[in-house]
C-alpha cells in the first residue's frame, strides 16, 4: 500500500492548489451526491482493507523487523528533533519575512507592515527556550489575523500552525504533556488534520487543479483527470489518517508523505518548498518518534478510518454550507 502510494500521484497530491492556481473559497463545491461515485466507494474499501492488512502485519515478526529497521536508521537523529523543529521554523519565518507580504502561507497576502516584522521576531524568539512561548503566541496571532482577513473556513486549511504553536509553547515551558499528549503529538495531530482537510478539497473542487494538470500533463501518469483527483485525495487522506494510528503505521506514513512533499518541490519550486517546510519538519519528527508500541485491534483501523472520513466530509461540507449558504447534496 505504502510503496504503491509513493509511486503513484507523487506531486499533485502533495501540492497545495491554492498556491498555484485560481480558487474561489465561497464557490459551490461538488455535491456529495456527485462525490460518492462508484470509484469513491471502491477506493474507500481498498483503503480500509489496506490499512487493516498493514495493522495485521505490524503485529507480526515482519512488522517488528520493519520497525526495528526504521529505528536503526533514525535513533541517532532523535536527540536533534527539537533542533530540527526550531531551526526549520526559524528558516520558515525568515523566508516569510524576506518575501514580506505573506501570512503563514503563499496564498494569504497582506499589506500590513507589521506582519513581516512579527515573522522576523518569531524566528529570533525560537533561538532561546525562555522565549519560545512568545514565538508560539506570535504564531497563534498570525493564524488569528489570517482568520480576521480571510475567514475561518479558509484558515481551517492550516490547523498545523495551531499544533505547532502548542508544540513550541510546551517545549519552551519544559512541559512534557498537556491533556495527556506530548508536544510532538500536538504537532502530529495538527499536520494530520491539515492534510485530511486538504484531501477533501480535491473532491470538492477538482477543477481548481486543472491548470496544474494542464501545465504538467505527466502528473496524471496516463489516468484520466477525474479518476486521478479522486485517487489522489484518497491517498492523501489515507496517509494523513495513518499519522494518527500506531507507531509503525504512523512512521511509514510520515516517511511516504515526506517523500511526496520533497519530490513535489522539484516540480513546483521554491513556493512549494517554503509553504510545506513546516509539514516536512513535522513529518520528519513523527518518523523519528519512538513512542512505545500501542496495542489496538487491527479491525479498529478501518472502523476509525471510516469514522474520520465521515466526520471530515461532514465538517467540510456542513461548515461551508453554514458559512456560505451552499448546497450539500
Amino acid at each position: 500500500m505504502f510503496l504503491i502510494a509513493v509511486a503513484l500521484f507523487p506531486s499533485t497530491a502533495a501540492a497545495h492548489v491554492k498556491w498555484f492556481a485560481p480558487y474561489d473559497v465561497p464557490a459551490q463545491p461538488e455535491l456529495l451526491s456527485a462525490v460518492f461515485s462508484a470509484t469513491f466507494g471502491e477506493l474507500v474499501a481498498a483503503a480500509m482493507i489496506g490499512l487493516w492488512l498493514l495493522c495485521l502485519i505490524e503485529r507480526t515478526a515482519l512488522g517488528g523487523a520493519v520497525l526495528r529497521a526504521i529505528e536503526r536508521y533514525h535513533a541517532h537523529l532523535r536527540p536533534r528533533t527539537e533542533d530540527l523543529m526550531r531551526g526549520m521554523a526559524a528558516l520558515f519565518f525568515i523566508a516569510l519575512f524576506t518575501v514580506g507580504n505573506l501570512i503563514l502561507t503563499p496564498e494569504l497576502k497582506t499589506d500590513l507592515p507589521a506582519i513581516p516584522w512579527l515573522q522576523c521576531a518569531i524566528a529570533l524568539l525560537l533561538f532561546w527556550r525562555s522565549t519560545m512561548v512568545l514565538a508560539a503566541a506570535g504564531i497563534a496571532a498570525l493564524w488569528a489575523y489570517g482568520v480576521y482577513t480571510y475567514g475561518i473556513f479558509h484558515l481551517l486549511d492550516y490547523p498545523i500552525f495551531l499544533g505547532l504553536a502548542v508544540y513550541y509553547a510546551l517545549t519552551g515551558l519544559g512541559e512534557r504533556r498537556l491533556l495527556g499528549l506530548r508536544p510532538i503529538d500536538f504537532a502530529r495531530w495538527g499536520a494530520a488534520i491539515t492534510l485530511m482537510w486538504a484531501s477533501v478539497e480535491k473532491w470538492a473542487y477538482p477543477q481548481w487543479t486543472d491548470p496544474l494538470l494542464q501545465a504538467h500533463p505527466t502528473l496524471c501518469m496516463g489516468f484520466n483527470s477525474e479518476f486521478y483527483m479522486v485517487a489522489a485525495g484518497f491517498m492523501e487522506f489515507s496517509l494523513s489518517f495513518s499519522l494518527l494510528w500506531t507507531p509503525l503505521v504512523r512512521r511509514l506514513a510520515a516517511i511516504v508523505l515526506n517523500a511526496m512533499f520533497i519530490s513535489a518541490i522539484f516540480t513546483f519550486g521554491k513556493i512549494d518548498a517554503i509553504g510545506h517546510s513546516m509539514i516536512i519538519a513535522t513529518l520528519i519528527a513523527v518518523a523519528l518518534d519512538d513512542q512505545p508500541i500501542i496495542r489496538r485491534a487491527p479491525i479498529l483501523a478501518p472502523v476509525s478510518y471510516g469514522a474520520a472520513l465521515v466526520v471530515t466530509l461532514a465538517a467540510y461540507y456542513g461548515g461551508h454550507a453554514l458559512l456560505y449558504g451552499t448546497m450539500i447534496w
